[in-house]
């Protein structure tokens, strides 16, 4: 488990931003975690924990340490009916999915190709396809920088928000998430209403769905919209999808009457980020070395040697374009570095 000195991220985000570490270390167990946090040399630099490098942007070189977590393994129990799945933080996430589907285990199923690491997905409470991790997470365990101790988080604990929880507000940068189980079932739940699962499902004649039919659909559509990071760098979705007040949303119905929407909790309104870009006329555009996917205004690109600063400037002519058409004010999903 040594340290090592000016190493390259360019194959360790999904964006393919070729920058350095400072330092960097690679954890595969708690008590790997337990020495690094011995060390002095955690004292003496800044800290990126690192999962599957799929929801972050480089700017520049990391000056401080980067620590990978590449804890692994995926344990079942069993209880009736509900099935507990407790993966480690280093997991690919779509490897678990795969696995749960084929197990016939429900929940995670409209999940499928998220890129990342088990480790994110209570922290960013990732989601797709109307189900979010706040649905199914049972708890997840978390190593405490400041007392090398493991804690255990149950779902109230999270504080789970749209694309947040209490690991992006207030216990942000005090916890690395080691462990994540979730609640399942072997008596499937489906949900088809969000996007084009239910008119996919309909086109290949399936009218009674398994949870193995609902991933493969999902994934056919994730593929058809969305680049493969491993052919051309990207983070997935690169903004949230923005949530208004309905007075907000009455007066851009008024305007824009065709606008996608979607029911938000407290009376809200959930908007498709990647309509709105394409409105602007920002999908497919190609802007120097990076721009948006031609299949998918939502996620941006890196076409061959981008720069982090220049993918970041361009999201901003993004948000001020759709900002002054629309009024609405785009928030960046990936983190900036």
């Amino acid at each position: 488990m040594p340290f090592i000195s000016n190493y390259s991220l360019k194959n360790l985000n999904t964006f393919g931003i070729d920058v350095n570490a400072k330092l960097y270390v690679d954890v595969s167990t708690e008590a790997d975690l337990k020495d690094v946090f011995a060390s002095p040399l955690v004292k003496e630099n800044k800290l990126l924990v690192l999962g599957g490098g799929s929801n972050m942007l480089f700017t520049k070189d990391y000056d401080g340490l980067v620590l990978k977590v590449n804890i692994k393994g995926i344990n079942v129990i069993q209880q009736g009916d509900d099935v507990l799945v407790t993966a480690g933080a280093g997991e690919v996430w779509d490897i678990l999915v795969k696995y749960c589907v084929a197990h016939g285990y429900a929940g995670l199923e409209n999940l499928t190709l998220i890129p990342g690491t088990v480790g994110a997905s209570p922290i960013q409470n990732i989601g797709a396809y109307g189900v979010e991790i706040k649905d199914v997470l049972e708890s997840c365990t978390a190593f405490e920088i400041a007392t090398g101790e493991i804690k255990t988080f149950s779902k109230a604990d999270c504080e789970f928000g749209y694309r947040e929880s209490i690991f992006k507000g207030k216990l942000k940068g005090k916890y690395i998430i080691t462990s994540v189980t979730y609640r399942l079932s072997k008596i499937p739940n489906l949900q088809t209403h969000y996007g084009a699962i239910n008119t996919e499902l309909e086109r290949r004649g399936i009218a009674n769905p398994t949870i193995a039919d609902v991933s493969n659909v999902v994934a056919a559509i994730r593929v058809s919209k969305l680049p493969d990071p491993s052919t051309i760098g990207n983070a997935g979705s690169f903004f949230k999808n923005p949530v208004i007040d309905q007075q907000s949303f009455d007066k851009l119905l008024s305007n824009f009457p065709d606008i996608p929407h979607y029911p938000a909790p407290n009376g809200r309104v959930k908007l498709a980020a990647g309509w709105l870009i394409e409105q602007c006329g920002f999908k497919g555009m190609i802007d120097g070395h990076t721009g948006t996917w031609k299949n998918q205004a939502l996620v941006l690109v890196n076409h061959g040697g981008a720069t982090g600063q220049e993918v970041y400037r361009f999201s901003e002519k993004i948000i001020e374009t759709v900002r002054q058409k629309f009024g609405v004010l785009l928030e960046r999903e990936v983190n900036i570095f």
